[in-house]
């Protein structure tokens, strides 16, 4: 069969990509473009997690896309919602009819010789080939076939049942059970209360604990404001707001951390009381070195002190029949256990990336912007923030695509690629600014910081937007050609050239 050819081809139909896609419609209308699904539904991980109380872990006006901010008050919405925005949008900008679904990639090669990449992947048990000018990736950065469980001593004597969310039953049923859920992140952190409708009692056994803030469930100011001005106003007015918001307590965090850890305790002891035993709240590492988890109107602090919820901070032994035995010999009973264990770390979703055949070798790599990838042509990646809402980033990411786009036909040029001449690698990657255990595992994974930009992320939405949306495309370290006819491979620099700082 004759592969189909597309001047652009974008993996994912997520958040990044069908903002991606949104973003091409509005800004380069004339390219022709294809988005492959490898679910059946537009959502990505808004389709995928299915598990109680799944919500967002960042505000929904920062949150949300740029060109159609979120019109709703609920400031962490959850998972449903989240998705109909997305499925929403993609309608409202004449994507959805673009989209390939079931589409399993396994490998993309650029072709030298004919100047364009070639997909290759399985839809329906059978082969499928396309081919494409420009590659975007909107995979996002984990494996969607299942999430990261440690191996826990004992699971298989374990009478109960098992589950991880990522892989959470239809139809499960906790009403009136034991339940305990393994972990402290934003999973457990919002499974916990959510259980508690139904179950008789849940646990949160974490091994160590993380910063837990509360948030207002609805933006009063909004829902003020839009009894005096448009609504259009108020919602842009309220992203501004919360991005200036948000960008100043990280940098606070990381000017003056004892202070911000201070008041960040703080506020945990006031809503659990004087009797409450802090060490439960209490992190061992600074502020922003891990995501801070949000709860809406404290809603895990109100389980827990209604007693209908629990906090354990111990290490697992090994597990029982009955359900967990910890360290210290204490044994907590479950019907239920929850691994919310985290996530595993997947690049490219799984898919092998080859140049003329020869493997890319991604975690030797670095990405230019944080949008291209070093060495490799005509190819970018939407990956967002990690130490912001993650679309801030992606919609920049997509702007920024569609400039490049547009420059490369103004200036008729076919390929470009982003060469680094000066050997800017360092050993870090893109990822080490958090110290997460997901980041940690995943380090052999992912493309190396840079010494400087643009091989360096800096994680600063204001700095971003400024480079990405106003700096000139041509800047000497993106290379342009109307045509490439060797691997380009051949065109780095020794590795005694240095970069310097």
């Amino acid at each position: 069969m004759k592969p189909q050819h597309f001047d652009t081809l974008i993996i994912g139909a997520g958040l990044s990509g069908i903002g991606t896609a949104c973003h091409l419609r509005q800004k380069s209308p004339e390219r022709e473009f294809a988005i492959l699904e490898r679910r059946e539904r537009i959502g990505g991980t808004w389709d995928l997690f299915r598990y109680p109380g799944i919500r967002s872990d960042s505000d929904m006006f920062s949150f949300g896309f740029s060109f159609r901010p979120w019109n709703g008050l609920k400031v962490l919405a959850d998972g449903e919602s989240i998705r109909n925005y997305i499925a929403d949008t993609a309608s409202e900008f004449d994507v959805t009819r673009h989209i390939h679904f079931g589409i399993d990639l396994q490998e993309a090669n650029w072709d030298s010789s004919q100047g364009h990449w070639k997909l290759q992947g399985i839809q329906n048990g059978n082969p499928v080939t396309y081919t494409c000018d420009v590659l975007i990736s909107c995979t996002g950065y984990y494996d969607y076939k299942q999430g990261y469980l440690p191996e826990f001593k004992g699971t298989e004597q374990f009478g109960g049942q098992m589950i991880h969310p990522q892989q959470w039953p239809d139809d499960l049923d906790y009403a009136g059970k034991k339940v305990v859920v393994i972990g402290s992140g934003a999973t457990a952190v919002t499974l916990v209360p959510a259980l508690t409708d139904k179950a008789e009692h849940v646990t949160m056994l974490q091994r160590s604990p993380t910063y837990v803030l509360s948030v207002p469930a609805e933006d009063k100011v909004s829902a003020f404001l839009k009894k005096w001005l448009p609504e259009r106003w108020v919602y842009r007015m309220a992203r501004k707001r919360n991005i200036k918001l948000h960008r100043w307590i990280f940098k606070a965090a990381k000017r003056w951390p004892s202070l911000t850890r201070k008041l960040m305790l703080r506020g945990v002891h006031k809503a659990m009381g004087e009797d409450f035993d802090m060490r439960h709240f209490s992190p061992a590492y600074k502020p922003w070195d891990q995501r801070l988890c949000a709860v809406p109107d404290g809603d895990l602090f109100d389980a827990i002190k209604s007693g209908k919820a629990s906090v354990v901070t111990a290490e697992i032994e090994t597990f029982t029949e009955r359900g967990v035995q910890l360290k210290d010999g204490t044994e907590l009973e479950a019907d239920i256990v929850v691994a919310a264990t985290g996530l595993k770390v997947q690049v490219l979703g799984g898919m092998a990336l080859k140049v003329d055949n020869q493997p890319v070798p991604i975690n030797r790599r670095l990405t230019y912007k944080g949008v291209l990838m070093e060495g490799v042509p005509n190819m970018a990646w939407v990956f967002g923030y990690t130490n912001a809402a993650w679309t801030l980033k992606a919609d920049l990411s997509a702007d920024y695509i569609a400039r490049l786009l547009n420059h490369m036909k103004a200036t008729n040029q076919g390929v470009f690629i982003p060469i680094d001449r000066e050997g800017c690698a360092e050993e870090e990657s893109v990822m080490a600014a958090l110290k997460s255990g997901y980041v940690a595992r995943a380090d052999h994974l992912l493309p190396r910081q840079g010494s400087k930009y643009p091989w360096r992320l800096m994680n600063d939405y204001e700095k971003d937007a400024r480079i990405l949306l106003e700096s000139p495309i041509d800047d000497g370290i993106l290379n342009f050609y109307p045509h490439i006819a060797k691997p380009v491979q051949s065109v780095k620099k020794p590795a005694e050239e240095s970069c310097s700082t």
